[in-house]
Formats: structure tokens, sequence, C-alpha cells
């Protein structure tokens, strides 16, 4: 969790370094692609498989990382933005509702209410006023991202690592094309790029999107699904920390009040089954 909570102020930290916020996406993407191919056994997956494989890998992939760094290039502060992100769960247990016919019990739809609660509460801070388009963008991730999570549902029976590579290619190929349509001529963005942006990037796809991811895959071994994922409620605490930390960012009391609201219901939302 703390590798993913460092992902916003991490992300952050690599677009002020000359990154296009697209192109960041991009290239973090072809590093998780990269990393994983080695490791992987090629074998052309069922034809059931191809759907569902390629909705994911464009969700994840392509849609994930475009609207994180968008998000991430729009904000000035970045609290409502990591905590904004916890809306990928109850998002992903709506759509698991509407696709895949999976029931919501009165319990769930508490939280899942409390949880928007605490993001309303958190839009009330005067701070934010400036930050609609941040948080319109982080809403349009969380939306992504739980629709991958449908997806993936799909493909449980596929190796992780094949997945995620290809997931990588895709996003990769889908990202590099929007940023050379609207962010300029790819060749001189990476050519512009500085040091620190480029660790920036090696970061995010190496440490965060495989490192941390697998460290959760390697637990699921071992541990019930309903053991480990509500702990993913702890990643918005480490972002904050680490955004106190680089950035010296101090997070409001409204802030601190609605993002209490919205962990809490987010981890309750996850340990019921």
């Amino acid at each position: 969790m703390f590798f993913l909570g460092s992902a916003y102020p991490l992300g952050k930290f690599g677009l002020n370094a000359s990154i296009n916020p697209i192109m960041f996406g991009a290239l973090r993407m072809v590093i998780v692609f990269l990393c994983l191919i080695p490791f992987c056994k090629i074998k052309i997956p069922q034809k059931k498989y191809y759907l569902p494989l390629l909705g994911f890998s464009i969700c994840m992939g392509a849609g994930v990382n475009m609207f994180l760094y968008l998000s991430l290039e729009a904000a000035s502060i970045l609290a409502p933005i990591t905590i904004g992100a916890q809306l990928s769960i109850p998002l992903a247990i709506i759509l698991s509702s509407l696709f895949l016919s999976e029931s919501i019990s009165f319990k769930k739809w508490i939280l899942i209410f409390a949880s928007f609660f605490g993001i309303v509460l958190i839009a009330f801070d005067p701070k934010i006023s400036e930050e609609i388009l941040a948080t319109l963008l982080i809403f349009a991730m969380a939306f992504f991202y739980g629709l991958s999570q449908v997806f993936s549902r799909y493909l449980k029976d596929l190796d992780v690592k094949f997945t995620n590579a290809f997931m990588g290619l895709v996003g990769f190929i889908i990202l590099i094309i929007i940023s050379h349509l609207f962010e300029g001529n790819v060749f001189r963005q990476i050519s512009n790029i500085e040091t620190n942006g480029w660790l920036a990037v090696f970061y995010a796809g190496a440490i965060i999107s495989i490192f941390g991811h697998m460290m959760m895959f390697y637990l699921y071994k071992f541990y019930p699904v309903g053991m480990v994922l509500p702990f993913y409620a702890l990643f918005p605490v480490f972002g904050l920390i680490l955004t106190f930390l680089i950035f010296g960012e101090i997070p409001t009391l409204i802030m601190v009040t609605g993002g209490i609201i919205v962990v809490l219901s987010v981890f309750m939302l996850q340990k019921i089954r």
C-alpha cells in the first residue's frame, strides 16, 4: 500500500520534471511490458478471453493511466485527488452489479453512499473550487479502474504476468498515439525529459505497477481475498503522508474528515462478502 500510495506524489513529481501527462502514462506502460515480457509464456488465449482481455487492457492500461496523470497535471493540491481515487472500489461494485449481475446487500449500499458522501463533504472545502477539473478527471480514472475490475473477473484463469504484459503493450500503443496527437511529437517530448522525470517514470512502471501489485498477488496465494483487499484502503494514508513530506501539503480539517469517512467506508465495504 505504501508503493500504491506513492503513485500520486511521485507522479506529480515526475510531471513537474517536464513530462506531459499522457506521455508519462505511455512510458509507464512500456516499462511494464518490457519488464514482464521476458517472464511470459507466449500463448494465444482462447477466443472467449479476447474481448475481456482487450477491455481490461484499454481500461486499465490506457484509461486509468491517462486520466490519473491528467488529473495530477491539473491539480494544485493532491489530497482530494488521492482520496477521490478510493471511489474506484464502490464504482467497481456497482459496475459488477450491472454487468455481472452480482447482488449488492443493503449494508453495501449504505457504505457506498457513505463513501460518496465523504467526497461530497470534501467538495465543500473552499480550496476545492479551484480543483474541479482535477476532481472530475480522477472520477473518470476511478470509473475506468472499476470497469477494468469487471473485465478482470473473466481473466482469472489466465497468467497474471501475461495479462499485465498485454495490458502494458495495448496501453502504450493507445497512449503514445494520443500523446502524439495532443501533446506533440513524441521524439521531441522524450528528448526533453529530465533525469528526475525518467526516475519517476521508472519508479511508476517497475516499482508501483509491477512490484507493488505483485506483492498483493503474492499475498493472495496464502490469504483469502477478503483478508488482503481491505488493506487497499490504506494507500491514501501513505499517499497523504508522502505528499506532506515531498510537497509540504497539509490537508484541511474538511479534507481530513471527508477522507476518514471515505477510507473507513471503503475499508468496511471490502470486508463485507
